[in-house]
């Protein structure tokens, strides 16, 4: 393929019919706004994918309309990640969103699941920009632990890993998150827990083993005293809820 020879002809038509792409100031201020967590900002700065400012990426109007949402979520993730959304959570959103674009039939369905990507991640900033924010030591741990749930996670390997001695990083954490590392891993992986036992059909033991408990005696024994349910009895009250 020319690629060069297809540049020259596209600026061409360009030019000729006064086509135009978005500027790059008010399209960074778009995603800015969302980092920011700023929704009225980013409500205002939103413009639908059938303006006239839009490349062309497909022939097929629905096909070029799925191309723009999927690379305006790729962007937004990313910005999202440098605002201090943790990595996993913000990719893990972005791969509902592009499935859920690969679904949409018509171009109002894209249009409607653009304006609520754009609000959902700006409401999620918002939220996290309210929270406090992490030295980059603590969100690089905050990190590792969310990646490692399923494997035996200790101080010494998130010290080694945020090059910290074990005690300074073991105040620090402390001191920003209000929790013990070990204390924080174990919520996280309660409220892993919470979501296999919501969301999939994983067996009691099946879960203390993939979550790395050391027995499934003592996961039953730390989920109820963290949520106040058995993992029987949370099965059963909250099963394929979202709540």
């Amino acid at each position: 393929m020319n690629v060069n020879k297809k540049l020259s002809h596209i600026e061409f038509l360009n030019r000729e019919y006064n086509i135009s792409h978005l500027s790059y100031e008010r399209e960074m201020a778009f995603f800015n706004s969302i980092k920011e967590g700023n929704t009225e900002e980013a409500r205002k700065l939103f413009k639908p994918f059938n303006s006239e400012d839009m490349g062309r990426l497909s022939d097929d109007n629905l096909r070029n309309l799925r191309y723009h949402l999927i690379i305006t979520v790729a962007f937004i993730t990313r910005y999202c990640i440098e605002g201090g959304m943790e990595m996993e959570a913000a990719y893990n959103l972005s791969d509902i969103y592009i499935r859920s674009i690969d679904k949409c039939r018509t171009e109002e369905e894209i249009n409607l699941l653009h304006r609520e990507v754009v609000d959902d991640y700006a409401q999620r900033m918002s939220i996290i920009r309210k929270q406090n924010r992490y030295p980059k030591a603590v969100t690089m741990c905050l990190d590792y632990i969310y990646d490692n749930l399923h494997q035996k996670i200790t101080l010494e390997k998130l010290a080694e890993a945020v090059s910290l001695s074990p005690a300074y990083l073991s105040k620090l954490f402390h001191k920003e998150t209000g929790l013990t590392v070990s204390g924080y891993i174990t919520k996280k992986r309660v409220e892993a827990a919470e979501n296999m036992l919501k969301f999939s059909e994983y067996s009691c033991l099946e879960i203390s083993e993939y979550l790395c408990f050391s027995s499934e005696s003592h996961f039953i024994q730390v989920f109820r005293k963290h949520t106040g349910y058995t993992p029987k009895n949370y099965r059963e009250r909250f099963f394929r809820s979202k709540v």
